[in-house]
């Protein structure tokens, strides 16, 4: 879930449920089987598939899973989907704008099952092209803080073509075109600093600010949208402030 950097990371760092981790790591195996079939099964001269299988590790699915899905999007092994993605556009409560990316074997199924989460939640379908222009494709890599200063973040990445370095609190994101993403992603190795996730992200140019009663509405249907087997990736234009998700937390 992309919406608010800040939600982000909360929900990064909430507790994961058993059945929620089941559902992650089912996303988590098909992105390293994409990756692998889209651009070839050796990591070294694929970033997309270095970065599915990071994202994978730091999420602790386990190593065979992990091979497993590689050897089949790379056709070593039997057994591969034939997984398309879908990119379907809509509005959630408060006229937050929402893009939700399947990864589906089954276009009809993954249509019925957004649609109907999205009506029973608040939400509604939108035309194509109706809410992608107010979104830009950048890529971004989150850098836990540990010792790092903003500064120290910065000297690294700027080199690299990253555009800026926001402070979440306990991490920082760094920003980049896209196609500047392996290479900010580099640097940071480069330079010793670990990092939790690197990868293409839609990010909104305005946001919409909720209230309490707004933002649970955004986050249950986001739950469910995220609870769909076919949907993986969900981003959406919304701003919940600090008091305001301090609120929720406590209640």
């Amino acid at each position: 879930m992309s919406g608010h950097s800040k939600w982000a990371t909360t929900k990064h760092k909430k507790a994961v449920i058993d059945a929620k981790r089941g559902k992650l790591f089912a996303k988590l195996v098909k992105n390293v089987e994409v990756a692998a079939r889209t651009g070839g099964g050796d990591p070294d001269g694929n970033p997309t598939l270095y970065d599915a299988i990071t994202k994978a590790k730091k999420n602790s699915v386990p190593n065979d899973n992990i091979e497993r899905a590689r050897k089949r999007g790379a056709g070593e092994e039997a057994g591969g989907a034939d997984w398309q993605t879908i990119m379907y556009e809509g509005y959630g409560p408060n006229g937050v704008a929402m893009m939700i990316e399947c990864l589906t074997d089954n276009k009809n199924r993954a249509a019925m099952e957004v649609r109907t989460t999205m009506t029973r939640n608040g939400g509604q379908m939108a035309d194509p092209g109706s809410v992608a222009y107010m979104f830009a494709r950048k890529g971004v890599v989150i850098v836990p803080k540990n010792e790092l200063s903003e500064d120290d973040v910065l000297e690294v990445v700027l080199e690299s073509g990253a555009e800026e370095v926001n402070d979440l609190g306990e991490s920082f994101e760094v920003v980049s075109e896209a196609t500047d993403l392996v290479n900010v992603r580099s640097s940071l190795q480069a330079a010793g600093y670990d990092y939790d996730s690197a990868e293409s992200s839609f990010l909104p140019s305005v946001n919409v600010p909720l209230d309490a009663e707004a933002a649970q509405k955004v986050f249950k249907l986001v739950d469910a949208l995220e609870d769909c087997d076919d949907v993986q990736n969900i981003w959406a234009n919304f701003d919940v402030s600090d008091e305001i998700m301090a609120e929720l937390d406590a209640s």
